[in-house]
This record gives C-alpha cells, sequence and structure tokens, in this order.
C-alpha cells in the first residue's frame, strides 16, 4: 500500500535528502504497519513526537501502536511548538 509521510519544524531532519523539500515521502508499507512502527523505523525521538494526525484526525499516543495506517492516508507529525 502507499502512504504520505510528512514531518514539520524540526522533525523534517529525519527525513531523507530528497523529501525535505516538500517535508513529505511517498512510501511502500507492507499491510498491517502501524503508526508506531512508522515512528520507530525513521528513528524518531519519543519526547519530539507531539502531534501526530492521520488525514487531519489526531492519533493518541495510547493508539498509535495498534493504528495500522490505510492506503492513501497521509500521516503528519509536529514536534511540541513554543512561542508567543
Amino acid at each position: 500500500m502507499k502512504v504520505t509521510f510528512k514531518l514539520f519544524a524540526t522533525l523534517q531532519d529525519y527525513l531523507p535528502s530528497e523529501a525535505k523539500k516538500t517535508n513529505a515521502l511517498e512510501l511502500e508499507l507492507a499491510e498491517e504497519t502501524t503508526v508506531a512502527q512508522l515512528i520507530e523505523r525513521f528513528s524518531l525521538p519519543q519526547k519530539l513526537v507531539h502531534l501526530v494526525l492521520i488525514d487531519g484526525t489526531f492519533i493518541p499516543p495510547g493508539e498509535r501502536a495498534g493504528r495500522a495506517m490505510r492506503d492513501g492516508e497521509t500521516l503528519a507529525i509536529w514536534p511540541p511548538v513554543a512561542g508567543g
């Protein structure tokens, strides 16, 4: 199956160089690949994985290990953001 994987802000550094311009990467995944498995695959530090959305829907931390990706979905991850 194919999915889009997007990382924002400082997490973009974990993308391959060819994906950094668009902050997105098209991935071919095995069926039943979970959100947590993708986070692990890209070695994203858990403390930086703050806002996780699939097609705009928030995935809470407790659901990420059991939530399998589906063909055509977009997984977007943001780190904690500070500002004011």
